[in-house]
C-alpha cells in the first residue's frame, strides 16, 4: 500500500511558524493574530495573492520555515509504525512555491524530515497530487481534499478550522490517521503485526544509528 502524505499542516505546524513572519511583517504581536480559520489566511491581513507570495518568500528564504517550523505531535511515531507495518510511505508537498528558492527549500525540507525522525522512500514536489500514484492519502488543504476525492482516491481529511467542512474519513491526530490507514490494510488481506510494548524503535532510530547506538 502506497500512502501519499501532505507536509504542511499534517506533518509540519507550518502555521505557527507563518504566524511569526506575519506578525512581523505587520508589526503586531504574534499574540495578537487571531486563530487560523481560513485558508487564504485572511483572518491574519493577508489581502490577496500578491501579499501572500511576498510574505511567503520571506517566510521560506528569511526565516527558513520549512527547516524550523515544529512537527505536529505523533506524526513521526506513526509514520514508522505504518512504514514496519508495510506501508510505503510517499510524501508530496507543493513547496516549489517562488522563483529562485528551490535549493533552499529542498534542502531546507530533507533537513527538517532528518531532524524530526520522519520516514519516507519518496519525496515528491508537486503540486497536482491527483497526479500522484497512492493507494490512500492525507492532506488538509480543501481544495486538494476535493480534487483527490473526485477523481476517485480514498483521503483522509487531517482536521483543521479550514476544512471543517469535508466529510469523513478525518482525523485529529496522527494516531486516527494510522487507524484509518492500518483499517484499510486489514480490508485488503493484509496481516498487519503490531509492534510489542517495548520493542518499538521509535522516530529516534535514525539518529542512534548514525550516532551508532
Amino acid at each position: 500500500m502506497i500512502f501519499g502524505v501532505d507536509l504542511d499542516g499534517v506533518c509540519g505546524d507550518f502555521s505557527s511558524a507563518f504566524a511569526a513572519v506575519v506578525a512581523d511583517d505587520l508589526g503586531v504581536a504574534v499574540e495578537a493574530l487571531p486563530p487560523r480559520q481560513h485558508w487564504d489566511f485572511s483572518e491574519w491581513g493577508i489581502r490577496d495573492e500578491a501579499h501572500f507570495r511576498s510574505v511567503h518568500e520571506r517566510a521560506v528564504l528569511e526565516h527558513r520555515v520549512f527547516r524550523t517550523m515544529p512537527a505536529i505531535e505523533g506524526c513521526a511515531d506513526a509514520l514508522w509504525r505504518l512504514s514496519d507495518a508495510g506501508v510505503w510511505i510517499r510524501l508530496i508537498t507543493h513547496r516549489l512555491y517562488i522563483n529562485w528558492g528551490h535549493q533552499e527549500v529542498v534542502g531546507d525540507t530533507v533537513a527538517w524530515l532528518d531532524e524530526h525522525g520522519i520516514p519516507y522512500r519518496d519525496l515528491c514536489f508537486l503540486g497536482q497530487k491527483p497526479e500522484v500514484q497512492a493507494d490512500i492519502y492525507v492532506d488538509d488543504a480543501p481544495h486538494n481534499v476535493e480534487a483527490l476525492r473526485a477523481a476517485g482516491n480514498d483521503v483522509i481529511t487531517f482536521a483543521q478550522p479550514y476544512n471543517a467542512h469535508l466529510a469523513d474519513p478525518r482525523a485529529a491526530t496522527w494516531e486516527e490517521v494510522e487507524s484509518i490507514v492500518l483499517a484499510r490494510l486489514v480490508e485488503r488481506g493484509a496481516v498487519v503485526e503490531q509492534t510489542l510494548p517495548g520493542f518499538d524503535e521509535g522516530a529516534e532510530r535514525l539518529r542512534r544509528r548514525r550516532e551508532g547506538r
